[in-house]
């Protein structure tokens, strides 16, 4: 179950020429797919382009009805590897994934691809999360597109030019025989609009004709003599048609171009971020009119020379806006206006940070450097020093000669107020596997853990504190192979059931198997992929009409000759869990060691179940939730379930024993009954502070006789302690 359906918007897809298209910038790019006459799409999912899957996914019955193959890759190199159709063919074809981490995972074969070249239009369509939308390391899809000649488009984030830039992006493609980087950054995803739509094509050639006509060309396939014979072609042939192409199209913008002796030159991505902080300055309107010439680079590789020195044609300075390091472009530039004697001032980095992303206050700041250093901006005032003001009272106290000092600048905002780390969700079903890892490093002491990417990432972080390292996705157990080692303890490593079908079956489990490791491995299954979205897998529990599903993780192993496995179908089971740990690490059995925890993501489980829930509520039927809660008379104010659960629910509040200090726990509102804290406090032997209570919905008679009569029984009970109180009171 995918966390959001697109099953009513992808009926837009079907608008015809000169229809109104009104939507976000994914579905934008799926209708643009369909009108550009593409043949197959592959990919894998993955911030900020998820949903992208999710789209296609959905619009399987449109895609069918214009002879389009799509496939959910089973991960990023199998959908770069999709992209050979296109070498021999002239079939249109587009792959998505994540960047820079699916870029990276697809490169051996985005390397080949781009080396014998295409015939048909090959897109690849990467999600560029830079900065404050990234949950990545902080690198750039550009380096991938200069190491292979991969073309890099980056338009403005707006509908038209999105559509636009698929469309030219088939269309480059074919004109110089190379494929396409398509990079959306995080906000054009989902950035919203509208565009004139077209009709949507089916393709001249099919997959079809491929399959019943094959041709083979062996100058494409990377062999030498063939590879030596490729990076020649790509300079003096495919370079060359592309720029043409670039120039032809006109591909790149230019505004206001000859308004002033200074300009800034700017990729497509960041657009809108420097034209608001143009109008914050007053150098430019919201509609796009500046007083500053710019010069946008939609085709962020490569770089136009000769549209690079028109554009710094009797231009003072310049300023280049490139997010990211390291400054590719700006060099890049250097070198241009270099060889070409240009006097033109480039200013970059200088001005602009050296990393992190370029938002608005920061462009602005840039911007607003550059425009004063060339006299378009009067330099902001000097503030006066703000001086204490000290009351009437004090200053006989202090004395006259005291003068007070100018304010010191105000404390750090981190200095004072905590850190808040991303956390698991109310309810998830992996805490409780850090928890009772937590009640095993109690006896056992701690041990290497090697993490991976996933929600499970979050151990590292308090209150939990477990993980030493990631490598990357399904690369859990790859990350501690080198620990392989005799000693006193194993080495844990981490992974999900989609880092598993991934990439971990084969480096991780496998290879644990081939170099005869000792350690332990722990799946957290939670029957699809929940960090991205919540896409089904090999293992997925639910029935799928066009994949094949329930192939189940333990049988995999097995089959690749793990002997010690254990499946844990109840990860809510704390105690149940520690004891699999502590067994796993203790065994005198040699071999590799795979515990895999299921439990659904309770995230996706409540967006599933509680429309149902409401639903069967409005109805008049009887419902039944679950909640916990803490006595707050039995509670001692230890505050262990916190610290060893971390649940988003759980909280303190006043002791309500005015002879007690100590705040005691209390579970808030947002609680989903998933029982960890009262589990967690069982199996650390606690408190029996924790109790479980049944809130009814629409009760039935013999739900209202019950409470009834156990609140008649209680209060009994209840007025005699008050009673026994009250004698011993005197």
């Amino acid at each position: 179950m995918a966390e959001r359906s697109f099953v009513e918007e992808v009926k837009k897809l079907r608008l015809s020429g000169g229809d109104v298209f009104r939507g976000e910038g994914i579905l934008a790019v799926t209708k643009a797919l369909l009108e550009s006459g593409v043949s197959y799409v592959a990919g894998y999912q993955g911030a900020p382009i998820s949903h992208l899957m999710d789209v296609l996914a959905d619009a399987q019955d449109i895609l069918a009805e214009q002879g389009i193959r799509f496939e959910n890759s089973a991960s990023e190199a199998t959908a770069a590897a999709t992209l050979a159709a296109s070498v021999n063919y002239p079939l249109r074809g587009a792959v998505t994934f994540k960047a820079t981490v699916g870029t990276n995972v697809a490169s051996d074969a985005l390397a080949n691809l781009a080396s014998g070249g295409v015939t048909g239009g090959a897109l690849i369509i990467v999600g560029e999360d830079y900065g404050e939308g990234s949950s990545i390391m902080q690198e750039r899809s550009h380096a991938f597109a200069m190491k292979s000649q991969i073309w890099l488009l980056d338009p403005r984030p707006n509908l038209p030019s999105i559509v636009d830039a698929v469309k030219q992006g088939f269309d480059l493609s074919e004109a110089s025989n190379t494929p396409v980087m398509l990079q959306l950054r995080i906000r054009a995803c989902h950035v919203h609009g509208h565009f004139i739509a077209g009709d949507n094509k089916r393709a001249k050639f099919t997959l079809k004709d491929a399959l019943e006509n094959p041709q083979r060309d062996v100058g494409r396939i990377v062999l030498p003599p063939a590879s030596f014979v490729h990076e020649q072609e790509k300079v003096r042939d495919r370079w060359p048609a592309a720029v043409r192409f670039i120039e032809e199209r006109q591909l790149n913008e230019f505004f206001s171009e000859d308004a002033d002796d200074i300009g800034i030159i700017v990729q497509g991505g960041s657009y809108n971020t420097l034209l608001r902080a143009l109008e914050r300055l007053g150098l430019a309107d919201v509609y796009g009119n500046t007083q500053v010439p710019l010069y946008v680079m939609n085709v962020a590789y490569p770089v136009i020379e000769s549209e690079v020195i028109r554009f710094c044609e009797g231009k003072r300075a310049v300023l280049i806006v490139e997010e990211g390091q390291p400054n590719f472009v700006e060099q890049n530039l250097a070198t241009i206006l270099r060889q070409a004697g240009s006097a033109t001032a480039l200013h970059g980095k200088d001005m602009l940070p050296v990393a992190g992303e370029y938002t608005a206050s920061e462009l602005l700041k840039g911007a607003r450097s550059f425009c004063e250093r060339y006299g378009r901006l009067a330099p902001l005032p000097v503030p006066a020093p703000v001086r204490k003001v000290i009351p009437l009272k004090e200053v006989a106290a202090i004395g006259v000669d005291a003068a007070p000092e100018p304010a010191q600048p105000s404390t750090a905002l981190a200095e004072v107020v905590h850190a808040r780390p991303p956390g698991f969700c109310t309810g998830c079903p992996e805490r409780p596997i850090f928890s009772a890892m937590k009640l095993v490093e109690r006896e056992l002491g701690p041990h290497h853990v090697s993490a991976d990417i996933g929600c499970h990432l979050f151990s590292i972080l308090p209150p939990f504190n477990i993980g030493n390292t990631t490598m990357g996705y399904g690369l859990g157990g790859a990350g501690a192979a080198a620990l392989n080692a005799p000693a006193g303890k194993r080495a844990i490593s981490m992974m999900g059931d989609g880092g598993f079908w991934h990439n971990g079956l084969t480096s991780g489990v496998a290879n644990a198997v081939f170099n005869k490791s000792d350690n332990l491995t722990i799946v957290v299954d939670n029957n699809y992929t929940s960090a991205t979205g919540g896409q089904d897998i090999l293992s997925s529990n639910a029935v799928n009409k066009t994949r094949s599903t329930g192939h189940e993780i333990e049988r995999a192993v097995r089959g690749v000759g793990v002997e010690w496995v254990k499946t844990l179908r109840r990860t809510y089971d704390v105690a149940g869990m520690r004891d699999a740990l502590k067994e796993a690490l203790t065994t005198s059995k040699k071999g590799p060691k795979v515990l895999i925890a299921q439990s659904e993501c309770m995230l996706n489980k409540q967006r599933r179940e509680k429309p149902l829930v409401r639903k069967a509520i409005a109805d008049g039927k009887r419902m039944v939730r679950e909640k916990f809660g803490v006595d707050s008379d039995t509670c001692t104010g230890d505050h262990s379930c916190i610290r060893l659960s971390g649940c988003p629910s759980l909280s303190i509040k006043p002791n309500p024993d005015p002879l007690r200090t100590d705040p005691v726990a209390t579970v808030l509102d947002s609680c989903v009954g998933c029982g960890v804290c009262g589990e967690v406090s069982h199996a650390a032997v606690l408190c029996p502070s924790f109790y479980k209570a049944q809130i009814v919905s629409n009760p039935s008679r013999w739900d209202l006789l019950r409470e009834r009569l156990r609140a008649a029984i209680i209060g009994w009970l209840q007025r005699g302690e008050a009673r026994r109180r009250e004698t011993y009171a005197f």
